[in-house]
């Protein structure tokens, strides 16, 4: 006996977790990033009304965009994995977005006299 037989049940490939609930996960996740984006968009703007330098214009833009990035780059690397592994990258990836929101905020709070053009 070489091998277990065509029709046993032990053969067959063992599938993943169903789709909709791969698309849960990462629906759900995408909600987390959507609202870091949103936080840093409306932070951009609450800097808007006192001028910005191009110190500011850089690190505030990149507030709004290293959520996109992240999120993207979790899906790349979580495409082909399993639900779990999805999960756990994209919760990974929300934790460094996090890190870097609080850092962005440190920042343009103990400095904003780079962030902002007092010439004005």
């Amino acid at each position: 006996m070489s091998g277990p037989a065509r029709g046993d049940a032990a053969a067959a490939p063992s599938r993943g977790a169903p789709l909709w609930l791969t698309w849960i996960v990462i629906g759900g996740a995408g909600l987390l990033y959507a609202y870091a984006v949103w936080n840093a968009i409306a932070h951009l703007v609450s800097f808007l009304s006192s001028g910005l330098t191009v110190v500011g214009w850089v690190a505030l833009l990149f507030g709004v965009v290293f959520p996109i990035i992240v999120f993207a780059l979790a899906l790349a690397v979580g495409r082909r994995r399993d639900v779990g592994a999805l999960a756990l990258l994209l919760l990974t990836g929300l934790g460094v977005v996090a890190v870097f929101w609080l850092s962005l905020l440190g920042y343009s709070v103990l400095n904003m006299d780079d962030l902002v053009d007092v010439s004005l």
